[in-house]
Protein backbone atom coordinates (compact mmCIF):
# COMPACT_ATOMS: atom_id res chain seq x y z
CA UNK A 1 0.00 0.00 0.00
CA UNK A 2 1.42 3.33 -0.51
CA UNK A 3 2.53 6.15 2.04
CA UNK A 4 1.35 8.86 0.76
CA UNK A 5 -2.29 10.70 0.06
CA UNK A 6 -3.15 14.09 -0.62
CA UNK A 7 -6.80 15.81 -1.12
CA UNK A 8 -5.77 19.71 -2.68
CA UNK A 9 -9.66 20.76 -1.86
CA UNK A 10 -9.31 20.60 1.98
CA UNK A 11 -8.09 23.84 2.81
CA UNK A 12 -11.34 24.73 1.41
CA UNK A 13 -13.28 22.79 3.06
CA UNK A 14 -15.42 24.46 6.52
CA UNK A 15 -17.68 23.52 9.39
CA UNK A 16 -20.03 25.64 11.41
CA UNK A 17 -18.54 27.53 13.63
CA UNK A 18 -19.82 25.67 16.84
CA UNK A 19 -18.69 28.36 19.06
CA UNK A 20 -18.42 25.92 21.68
CA UNK A 21 -15.72 26.76 24.95
CA UNK A 22 -17.23 24.93 27.68
CA UNK A 23 -14.79 21.82 27.66
CA UNK A 24 -11.65 24.46 28.08
CA UNK A 25 -13.70 26.37 30.59
CA UNK A 26 -14.11 23.05 32.44
CA UNK A 27 -10.37 22.24 31.98
CA UNK A 28 -9.46 25.31 33.87
CA UNK A 29 -11.41 24.54 36.92
CA UNK A 30 -9.40 20.86 36.92
CA UNK A 31 -6.67 21.37 40.17
CA UNK A 32 -3.02 21.20 38.07
CA UNK A 33 -4.35 22.57 34.63
CA UNK A 34 -1.95 25.13 32.61
CA UNK A 35 -0.90 25.04 29.00
CA UNK A 36 1.40 22.10 27.93
CA UNK A 37 4.37 23.22 26.89
CA UNK A 38 5.38 24.55 22.64
CA UNK A 39 8.52 24.17 22.60
CA UNK A 40 10.67 25.51 19.82
CA UNK A 41 13.49 23.51 18.25
CA UNK A 42 15.32 26.11 15.58
CA UNK A 43 17.82 23.20 15.17
CA UNK A 44 15.17 20.44 13.49
CA UNK A 45 13.67 23.84 11.60
CA UNK A 46 17.29 24.10 9.57
CA UNK A 47 16.92 20.33 8.99
CA UNK A 48 13.64 20.31 7.82
CA UNK A 49 13.74 23.20 5.70
CA UNK A 50 10.52 25.26 7.52
CA UNK A 51 10.90 28.49 9.05
CA UNK A 52 10.27 27.32 12.68
CA UNK A 53 9.62 23.49 13.80
CA UNK A 54 7.36 23.22 17.28
CA UNK A 55 6.46 20.81 19.60
CA UNK A 56 3.16 20.84 21.27
CA UNK A 57 4.51 18.46 24.35
CA UNK A 58 2.11 16.48 25.95
CA UNK A 59 4.36 14.35 28.28
CA UNK A 60 2.78 15.87 31.32
CA UNK A 61 -1.23 16.58 31.25
CA UNK A 62 -3.02 17.42 34.56
CA UNK A 63 -0.69 14.43 36.23
CA UNK A 64 -0.67 11.94 33.39
CA UNK A 65 2.00 11.27 30.39
CA UNK A 66 -0.32 12.05 27.45
CA UNK A 67 -3.31 14.18 25.90
CA UNK A 68 -5.92 11.79 26.56
CA UNK A 69 -7.20 13.27 30.10
CA UNK A 70 -8.36 16.33 27.85
CA UNK A 71 -11.36 14.54 26.17
CA UNK A 72 -11.41 11.91 28.58
CA UNK A 73 -12.11 13.74 31.63
CA UNK A 74 -14.75 16.46 29.49
CA UNK A 75 -16.73 13.20 28.34
CA UNK A 76 -16.54 11.48 32.01
CA UNK A 77 -18.41 14.61 33.58
CA UNK A 78 -21.09 14.86 30.94
CA UNK A 79 -21.77 11.39 31.74
CA UNK A 80 -21.78 11.87 34.83
CA UNK A 81 -24.34 14.81 34.63
CA UNK A 82 -26.38 12.63 32.65
CA UNK A 83 -26.53 9.46 34.66
CA UNK A 84 -24.90 10.30 38.03
CA UNK A 85 -23.31 7.53 40.32
CA UNK A 86 -23.07 5.26 36.76
CA UNK A 87 -19.75 3.09 36.41
CA UNK A 88 -17.71 3.49 33.63
CA UNK A 89 -16.79 1.66 30.45
CA UNK A 90 -14.23 1.77 28.42
CA UNK A 91 -11.45 -0.22 25.68
CA UNK A 92 -8.34 1.25 25.43
CA UNK A 93 -4.84 0.91 24.10
CA UNK A 94 -3.31 2.36 26.85
CA UNK A 95 -3.82 5.79 27.71
CA UNK A 96 -7.60 6.82 27.02
CA UNK A 97 -8.44 3.85 29.71
CA UNK A 98 -5.62 5.50 32.18
CA UNK A 99 -7.32 8.72 31.95
CA UNK A 100 -10.84 7.10 32.04
CA UNK A 101 -9.71 5.31 35.27
CA UNK A 102 -8.16 7.78 36.83
CA UNK A 103 -10.89 10.45 36.50
CA UNK A 104 -13.57 8.08 37.63
CA UNK A 105 -11.74 7.92 40.72
CA UNK A 106 -11.95 11.36 41.00
CA UNK A 107 -15.46 12.17 40.14
CA UNK A 108 -16.44 9.74 42.83
CA UNK A 109 -17.00 6.19 40.67
CA UNK A 110 -15.66 3.50 39.31
CA UNK A 111 -14.47 2.07 36.21
CA UNK A 112 -13.59 -1.23 34.05
CA UNK A 113 -11.26 -1.15 31.16
CA UNK A 114 -10.79 -3.84 28.69
CA UNK A 115 -7.91 -3.96 26.58
CA UNK A 116 -6.08 -6.32 23.65
CA UNK A 117 -4.22 -8.84 24.81
CA UNK A 118 -1.30 -7.68 23.30
CA UNK A 119 -1.15 -4.85 25.73
CA UNK A 120 2.55 -4.60 27.59
CA UNK A 121 1.83 -5.83 31.82
CA UNK A 122 2.63 -2.16 32.45
CA UNK A 123 0.49 -0.38 30.69
CA UNK A 124 -2.31 -2.74 32.00
CA UNK A 125 -0.74 -2.62 35.18
CA UNK A 126 -0.81 1.41 35.06
CA UNK A 127 -4.73 1.64 34.32
CA UNK A 128 -5.38 -1.16 37.47
CA UNK A 129 -3.15 1.33 39.92
CA UNK A 130 -5.77 4.11 38.90
CA UNK A 131 -8.64 1.59 40.43
CA UNK A 132 -10.19 -0.02 37.54
CA UNK A 133 -10.22 -3.04 36.56
CA UNK A 134 -8.25 -4.26 33.90
CA UNK A 135 -10.21 -6.63 31.52
CA UNK A 136 -7.92 -8.64 28.94
CA UNK A 137 -9.69 -9.51 25.40
CA UNK A 138 -8.49 -12.48 23.06
CA UNK A 139 -8.22 -10.06 20.49
CA UNK A 140 -7.23 -6.71 19.22
CA UNK A 141 -8.03 -3.07 20.06
CA UNK A 142 -11.54 -3.33 18.41
CA UNK A 143 -12.45 -6.60 19.66
CA UNK A 144 -11.99 -4.98 23.17
CA UNK A 145 -14.26 -1.67 21.81
CA UNK A 146 -16.79 -4.46 21.31
CA UNK A 147 -16.49 -6.03 24.00
CA UNK A 148 -16.71 -3.05 26.00
CA UNK A 149 -19.77 -2.00 24.17
CA UNK A 150 -21.21 -5.12 25.67
CA UNK A 151 -20.40 -4.88 29.09
CA UNK A 152 -21.69 -1.58 29.36
CA UNK A 153 -25.02 -2.46 27.45
CA UNK A 154 -25.57 -5.39 29.66
CA UNK A 155 -26.28 -3.20 32.98
CA UNK A 156 -28.08 0.01 32.66
CA UNK A 157 -25.95 0.98 35.94
CA UNK A 158 -22.72 1.14 33.40
CA UNK A 159 -21.77 3.82 30.83
CA UNK A 160 -19.53 3.94 27.98
CA UNK A 161 -16.82 6.35 27.44
CA UNK A 162 -15.50 5.22 24.54
CA UNK A 163 -13.26 7.31 22.00
CA UNK A 164 -14.51 6.01 18.73
CA UNK A 165 -17.99 6.00 17.12
CA UNK A 166 -20.35 3.97 15.04
CA UNK A 167 -23.88 4.50 14.09
CA UNK A 168 -25.76 5.09 17.56
CA UNK A 169 -22.91 6.04 19.31
CA UNK A 170 -21.47 9.68 18.58
CA UNK A 171 -22.22 11.35 21.35
CA UNK A 172 -19.39 10.64 24.56
CA UNK A 173 -16.78 10.54 20.90
CA UNK A 174 -17.92 14.15 20.28
CA UNK A 175 -17.66 15.20 23.33
CA UNK A 176 -14.29 13.69 23.54
CA UNK A 177 -13.53 15.45 20.62
CA UNK A 178 -14.55 18.94 22.01
CA UNK A 179 -12.36 18.48 25.16
CA UNK A 180 -9.28 17.37 22.58
CA UNK A 181 -9.49 21.14 21.76
CA UNK A 182 -8.61 22.35 24.56
CA UNK A 183 -4.81 21.47 23.08
CA UNK A 184 -5.50 23.60 20.04
CA UNK A 185 -6.30 26.75 21.38
CA UNK A 186 -3.47 27.01 23.52
CA UNK A 187 -1.55 26.15 20.34
CA UNK A 188 -2.86 29.24 19.00
CA UNK A 189 -2.90 31.14 21.86
CA UNK A 190 0.90 30.40 22.74
CA UNK A 191 2.06 31.54 18.86
CA UNK A 192 -0.40 34.57 18.81
CA UNK A 193 -1.75 32.65 15.13
CA UNK A 194 -2.57 29.54 13.51
CA UNK A 195 0.27 27.62 12.02
CA UNK A 196 1.28 26.65 8.14
CA UNK A 197 1.39 23.10 9.22
CA UNK A 198 -0.21 20.39 12.58
CA UNK A 199 1.13 16.92 12.30
CA UNK A 200 -1.22 14.92 14.22
CA UNK A 201 -0.70 11.17 15.16
CA UNK A 202 -4.02 9.16 13.83
CA UNK A 203 -5.41 6.20 15.88
CA UNK A 204 -9.34 6.21 15.68
CA UNK A 205 -8.96 9.26 14.37
CA UNK A 206 -10.93 11.46 17.58
CA UNK A 207 -7.85 13.98 17.67
CA UNK A 208 -7.37 14.48 14.17
CA UNK A 209 -10.97 15.20 14.04
CA UNK A 210 -10.67 17.76 16.74
CA UNK A 211 -7.64 19.12 15.13
CA UNK A 212 -9.11 19.51 11.73
CA UNK A 213 -12.78 21.03 12.89
CA UNK A 214 -10.43 23.59 15.16
CA UNK A 215 -8.80 24.37 11.84
CA UNK A 216 -11.70 24.38 9.26
CA UNK A 217 -14.27 26.36 11.91
CA UNK A 218 -15.80 29.05 10.35
CA UNK A 219 -15.01 31.64 7.79
CA UNK A 220 -11.49 31.81 6.35
CA UNK A 221 -9.93 33.31 9.37
CA UNK A 222 -7.24 36.03 7.17
CA UNK A 223 -6.05 36.59 3.48
CA UNK A 224 -4.27 33.56 2.59
CA UNK A 225 -4.53 32.06 -0.99
CA UNK A 226 -3.39 29.00 -3.03
CA UNK A 227 -1.31 30.17 -6.17
CA UNK A 228 -4.84 29.42 -8.55
CA UNK A 229 -6.61 31.76 -6.63
CA UNK A 230 -9.05 31.66 -3.90
CA UNK A 231 -9.55 31.99 -0.25
CA UNK A 232 -8.55 29.07 2.24
CA UNK A 233 -7.68 28.35 5.42
CA UNK A 234 -4.12 28.80 6.51
CA UNK A 235 -3.50 25.49 8.08
CA UNK A 236 -2.58 22.39 6.81
CA UNK A 237 -3.35 18.94 8.58
CA UNK A 238 -1.10 15.75 7.98
CA UNK A 239 -2.20 12.63 9.66
CA UNK A 240 0.24 10.01 11.16
CA UNK A 241 -0.29 6.54 11.28
CA UNK A 242 1.91 3.49 11.63
CA UNK A 243 2.58 1.61 7.90
CA UNK A 244 0.98 -1.26 10.19
CA UNK A 245 -2.17 -0.20 11.00
CA UNK A 246 -2.60 2.61 8.44
CA UNK A 247 -6.94 2.22 8.54
CA UNK A 248 -7.14 6.21 7.90
CA UNK A 249 -4.89 6.42 4.55
CA UNK A 250 -6.86 3.45 3.12
CA UNK A 251 -10.08 5.21 3.59
CA UNK A 252 -9.05 8.22 2.23
CA UNK A 253 -7.17 6.59 -0.36
CA UNK A 254 -11.09 4.20 -0.78
CA UNK A 255 -13.36 7.77 -0.75
CA UNK A 256 -14.83 5.55 2.06
CA UNK A 257 -14.40 4.42 5.43
CA UNK A 258 -12.17 0.83 4.87
CA UNK A 259 -11.35 -1.61 7.99
CA UNK A 260 -7.71 -2.57 7.57
CA UNK A 261 -5.78 -5.47 9.75
CA UNK A 262 -3.28 -4.67 12.38
CA UNK A 263 -0.11 -5.84 13.62
CA UNK A 264 1.81 -5.95 16.47
CA UNK A 265 3.44 -2.19 16.68
CA UNK A 266 5.90 -0.30 18.94
CA UNK A 267 3.21 2.84 18.16
CA UNK A 268 0.47 0.93 20.24
CA UNK A 269 -2.05 3.52 20.94
CA UNK A 270 -2.56 4.58 17.27
CA UNK A 271 -2.58 0.50 16.40
CA UNK A 272 -6.73 0.72 15.51
CA UNK A 273 -7.65 -0.48 12.37
CA UNK A 274 -11.33 1.29 11.38
CA UNK A 275 -11.58 4.99 11.45
CA UNK A 276 -14.51 6.34 13.95
CA UNK A 277 -17.72 6.96 12.26
CA UNK A 278 -17.42 10.58 13.73
CA UNK A 279 -14.29 11.50 12.66
CA UNK A 280 -14.37 10.14 8.99
CA UNK A 281 -16.76 12.58 7.39
CA UNK A 282 -14.58 16.11 9.12
CA UNK A 283 -10.99 14.09 7.89
CA UNK A 284 -12.42 12.83 4.30
CA UNK A 285 -13.33 16.57 3.76
CA UNK A 286 -10.51 18.66 5.84
CA UNK A 287 -7.32 16.33 5.97
CA UNK A 288 -5.03 17.77 3.60
CA UNK A 289 -2.88 14.89 3.49
CA UNK A 290 -1.63 11.34 5.43
CA UNK A 291 1.23 9.45 6.27
CA UNK A 292 2.70 6.43 7.27
CA UNK A 293 5.73 5.80 9.26
CA UNK A 294 7.38 2.13 10.47
CA UNK A 295 8.58 1.63 14.11
CA UNK A 296 11.80 2.14 13.13
CA UNK A 297 11.11 5.76 12.33
CA UNK A 298 9.01 6.35 15.13
CA UNK A 299 11.89 4.86 17.16
CA UNK A 300 14.46 7.17 16.05
CA UNK A 301 12.22 10.24 16.37
CA UNK A 302 11.59 9.23 20.02
CA UNK A 303 15.25 9.77 20.41
CA UNK A 304 16.00 12.69 18.16
CA UNK A 305 13.36 14.53 20.53
CA UNK A 306 15.22 13.03 23.30
CA UNK A 307 18.57 14.28 22.38
CA UNK A 308 16.80 17.88 22.16
CA UNK A 309 15.15 17.51 25.56
CA UNK A 310 11.32 16.40 24.79
CA UNK A 311 10.10 13.18 26.00
CA UNK A 312 8.37 11.93 23.78
CA UNK A 313 7.34 8.08 23.17
CA UNK A 314 6.59 6.68 19.52
CA UNK A 315 3.35 7.74 18.87
CA UNK A 316 4.19 11.21 19.82
CA UNK A 317 7.14 10.97 18.09
CA UNK A 318 5.36 9.75 14.60
CA UNK A 319 4.64 13.20 14.01
CA UNK A 320 8.14 14.18 13.77
CA UNK A 321 8.83 11.26 11.53
CA UNK A 322 6.13 11.64 9.48
CA UNK A 323 7.07 15.40 8.33
CA UNK A 324 10.59 14.17 7.99
CA UNK A 325 9.10 11.72 5.60
CA UNK A 326 6.69 14.31 3.84
CA UNK A 327 9.21 16.87 3.52
CA UNK A 328 12.03 14.76 2.16
CA UNK A 329 10.35 13.93 -0.99
CA UNK A 330 9.83 17.11 -3.64
CA UNK A 331 6.47 15.58 -4.98
CA UNK A 332 5.24 15.21 -0.93
CA UNK A 333 6.60 19.10 -0.27
CA UNK A 334 4.57 20.05 -3.25
CA UNK A 335 1.37 18.58 -2.13
CA UNK A 336 1.77 20.39 0.75
CA UNK A 337 2.30 23.86 -0.60
CA UNK A 338 4.40 25.69 2.41
CA UNK A 339 5.32 28.99 2.60
CA UNK A 340 9.39 29.12 2.90
CA UNK A 341 9.24 30.30 6.24
CA UNK A 342 6.40 28.18 7.51
CA UNK A 343 5.45 27.53 10.84
CA UNK A 344 4.98 23.67 12.01
CA UNK A 345 3.51 21.84 14.66
CA UNK A 346 4.07 18.73 16.27
CA UNK A 347 1.86 17.06 18.22
CA UNK A 348 3.24 15.01 20.42
CA UNK A 349 1.03 13.14 21.99
CA UNK A 350 2.48 11.15 24.99
CA UNK A 351 5.89 11.30 27.02
CA UNK A 352 8.50 8.52 27.13
CA UNK A 353 7.01 6.81 30.14
CA UNK A 354 3.43 6.70 29.18
CA UNK A 355 3.32 2.84 27.61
Amino acid sequence: MTSWFTNPSARRWSLPDDGSGAAREFHRTLPGYGPTPLVDLPALAAELGVGRVLVKDESSRLGLPAFKILGASWACRQTLDRHPGAHLVTATDGNHGRAVARTARELGTSATVFVPDVMPGSTAARIADEGAQVVRVDGDYDVAVRAAAEHADADPGRELVQDTAWDGYEEVPQWIVEGYRTLLAEVDEALGRQPDLVAVPVGVGSLAQAVVAHYRSGVVPGPATTPTGGDVHPTRVLSVEPDTAAGLLASLRAGTPVPVPTATTVMAGLNCGTVSSLAWPVLQGGCDAAVTVTDAEALAASRDLETLGVSSGPCGAATLAGVGAALADPGRRTDLDLPPDAVVVLLSTEGLDSA
